[in-house]
């Protein structure tokens, strides 16, 4: 098992993010998986910045959308138009298509925009007149959203929501890491300096290899235990699809992949269920979705009682 051109990453995108280690491990627990994330906050946070310095750390193809209400589907994917010196339809590729694609403010669109991106981000695929065309490999979606209690934002469906592996909140810095924040942007712009460090073979490479990560089957009996407790929980309208249970089968080994282990151990699990499950929870009207999520993934893992066995196979 080889994750060092992980751990280069990592160490590339921390020469503009100051602190949020935990938050960066969950972004690229994201892209290694092949999944998607939402990055969650109010303004300012460096939900944008994280995500370009992600896309500036792999040598890949980078789109990037600006979310306004008046995007409109094709500006997302593309469209033909009539070319009159070739008397023919010319298809115009939109800037979803690309390896690492950044949904800036996606709240701010329209749910039919938004909707836009639902057949790329889960069959990796656009059909435009019928033509439907397949997308580079890989293909990262990395939003970024504002809270809906902000004007002008419209939440985000929750097939939209169920199609992002992971959802993060930035969280605001400390004071030391404020301190940190201004002595490194004082005089340098270390976002522009920033070099590629992984190719996209590379990458690629590493999407394969951390399918061998073992997984022991009591580990996925807990898993499957905890997905079971979200659907009958009476303060949730709807728990985890079959689909979430997959994603965090998925993100606990990319996760222990990029941790430098050979195999999923029961902390990998409660450090994902929140990022992974709390956003595909359904609550009661009036309920705050995230918060609430968060909130009812720790009183589930609290009931669940954790396995303990030899979990290297």
């Amino acid at each position: 098992m080889n994750n060092q051109k992980l751990v280069e990453i990592r160490q590339n995108i921390q020469k503009v993010i100051i602190g949020k280690s935990e938050n960066i491990d969950l972004v690229l627990t994201a892209l290694l998986a092949g999944g998607h994330v939402l990055l969650d906050d109010v303004p300012g946070t460096g939900k944008t910045v994280l995500a370009k310095s992600l896309a500036k750390s792999v040598d890949a193809e980078f789109g990037r959308i600006q979310f306004t209400p008046d995007l409109l589907p094709s500006d997302v994917t593309g469209m033909n138009y009539y070319n009159q010196k070739e008397s023919a339809f010319v298809l115009r590729k939109g800037p979803a298509f690309c390896n690492i694609l950044l949904a800036d403010e996606i709240n701010r669109a329209t749910p039919r925009t938004q909707s836009s991106l639902l057949e790329c981000m889960e069959e990796r695929q656009i059909t435009i007149d019928g033509e439907t065309l397949s997308l580079k490999r890989p293909f990262f979606v990395i939003a970024t959203q504002n809270p809906v209690e902000t004007a002008g934002t419209y939440p985000l469906p929750e097939a939209q929501l169920d199609r992002f592996l992971i959802q993060i909140s930035m969280g605001m810095p400390t004071v030391e890491e404020e301190i940190k924040i201004m002595e490194r942007f004082l005089v340098d712009a270390p976002l522009e300096e920033l070099a590629p460090v992984c190719t996209v073979e590379e990458l690629r490479r590493m999407q394969e290899e951390y399918k061998n990560i073992y997984i022991h089957p009591e580990l996925m009996e807990y898993m499957a235990r905890i997905v079971q407790a979200t659907r009958e929980t009476a303060e949730i309208v709807s728990g985890v699809s079959p689909r979430g249970t997959l994603a965090l089968l998925k993100a606990v080994r990319a996760y222990a992949f990029i941790q430098g282990r050979e195999y999923v151990v029961p902390e990998d699990i409660k450090t994902l269920c929140g990022p992974v499950l709390a956003h595909r929870l359904v609550f009661p009207r009036g309920s705050q979705g995230r918060a609430a999520g968060l909130k009812m993934m720790d009183k589930v893992l609290n009931t669940i009682p954790v396995p303990t066995e030899d979990w290297r196979g």
